[in-house]
């Protein structure tokens, strides 16, 4: 005996309207972000796990051998903020940070560092940024990931239709129940930004976004970003964890990347943040607000 269950014609409508209803809250709440996030400023540690390829060395015997890869760990506290980018042909927001200290080390002072980042913040464009990736390599870094942290505004209510953006079902963040929506870029002129010696690519990103189910707050936002070069396939992961300020407003509290060549993991970098500040953009960062409790992973 088989048995069919008729669905009500209803109810797929009703399913196409919530997640309408919630896709809506979280433009809002990139909205929110992008008026926010550039008048904050954060403390943000990069540890960084790289595994170096093998050095040669020659054994005893005489013969050539090869060791196993290195590993290279490094921490780097940064002050960080975002500003909109200069010469852009749309509005557009980028990480920016000032190097403070590097395996403990002091680098410069965080009033030098604020100073600095304040400067940096009012002419901030390509050329700047790529000198910030320049700073990173000199203290021993590689494959350094920026503006992940920001990733969210890819779900703004215009950026929202440069993707396509479909249910995948529910998940945990943590305690908190969490609706998952699967997500693609359909360009890549928004996508990856890859600096490669002189030359800068761009590479399209799908992922997952999860929301708490209770309210649509975004809770994380995974993605994904794939290319060949020199016949190497090259994956960059990342999964930002978002958490909402006591001042009402969202901000990353824990991003991880991973940079993966032909299925080997080379490059984890993890970044965390101190509690936001609110502060006046001129010469000297003039906090204006209380500290806000700490953010969590």
């Amino acid at each position: 005996m088989r048995f069919f269950l008729l669905l009500p014609a209803w109810l797929p409508l009703l399913a196409q309207t919530e997640n309408s209803q919630i896709l809506s809250r979280v433009a809002e709440e990139a909205e929110v972000l992008r008026q926010n996030l550039p008048n904050a400023l954060s403390e943000e540690t990069l540890e960084q796990r790289a595994w170096l390829p093998a050095s040669r060395f020659r054994s005893r015997a005489g013969g050539a051998g090869q060791s196993t890869p290195r590993l290279l760990v490094r921490t780097v506290v940064s002050e960080y903020t975002v500003a909109p980018l200069q010469g852009a042909a749309s509005p557009t927001l980028v990480e920016y940070r000032e190097v403070v200290s590097v395996d403990g080390q002091a680098v410069r002072s965080e009033k030098e560092a604020r100073h600095a980042l304040t400067l940096g913040t009012q002419s901030l464009d390509d050329r700047l940024r790529k000198r910030m990736l320049e700073d990173f390599a000199q203290h021993g870094l590689v494959d350094v990931a920026t503006d992940y942290g920001l990733i969210l505004l890819e779900f703004t209510g215009s950026g929202q239709r440069g993707l396509e953006i479909r249910p995948a079902g529910r998940g945990l963040v943590g305690a908190e129940d969490a609706l998952i929506y699967s997500w693609k870029q359909k360009s890549a002129e928004t996508g990856e930004l890859e600096f490669i010696g002189r030359q800068a690519e761009r590479h399209a990103l799908t992922g997952r976004l999860w929301v708490r189910a209770s309210d649509g707050v975004p809770l994380r936002v995974e993605a994904v970003a794939e290319h060949i070069e020199r016949k190497h396939r090259i994956r960059d992961e990342a999964r930002v964890e978002y958490t909402t300020t006591a001042r009402g407003f969202l901000a990353p509290a824990s991003v991880l990347h991973q940079h993966i060549v032909d299925r080997q993991l080379l490059t984890e970098n993890r970044y965390t943040y101190a509690p936001f500040k609110i502060f006046a953009a001129d010469a000297e960062v003039d906090f204006t607000g209380q500290t806000e409790p700490a953010l969590g992973k």
